[in-house]
């Protein structure tokens, strides 16, 4: 009976974690941004786990709500859609919250879709949400991250 308890711990432990693999990550810390007249409330992934999950299975997102990925140092940033549901824009954004190129990416692909500048930053929103505001390549969002 001893044997068998470390390996049913070991089972749970893994189902558990295959488990909150397929689930969206939630629990994240916060920030406001904004570009011109529009607030974002943007989920941070700031670890490399946090940014490997991103928005992965999410079903739905408020308009006004975004996950901004906070990388150590700038280097180009490449963004894929597997296991995204939702259609997203991805801005990638330089330190001064200049907006450098954004892409929209289809869900369950597994394109990349690359900034064409080192950035430091990558905030996705649903799909369109840049268009609709008029937010393009040079456009200079305002946070507390880029200070």
């Amino acid at each position: 009976m001893k044997a068998v308890l470390p390996l049913l711990l070991a089972a749970l432990a893994f189902t558990a974690s295959t488990q909150a693999q397929d689930q969206p990550q939630s629990g994240l810390p916060r920030v406001k941004l904004s570009a011109g007249m529009h607030q974002i409330d943007a989920q941070v992934a700031l670890t490399p786990d946090q940014r490997a999950t991103g928005l992965m299975f999410r079903e739905q997102m408020p308009q006004h709500e975004g996950m901004l990925f906070v990388f150590e140092q700038p280097s180009q940033q490449c963004f894929w859609m597997k296991n995204t549901l939702l259609p997203l824009s991805a801005a990638f954004i330089a330190d001064d919250g200049t907006v450098v190129n954004i892409a929209d990416m289809k869900p369950k692909t597994l394109d990349a879709h690359c900034s064409e500048k080192p950035v430091r930053y990558v905030l996705e929103m649903n799909q369109g949400w840049f268009a609709h505001r008029g937010i393009k390549a040079g456009t200079k969002l305002s946070g507390s991250p880029f200070k």
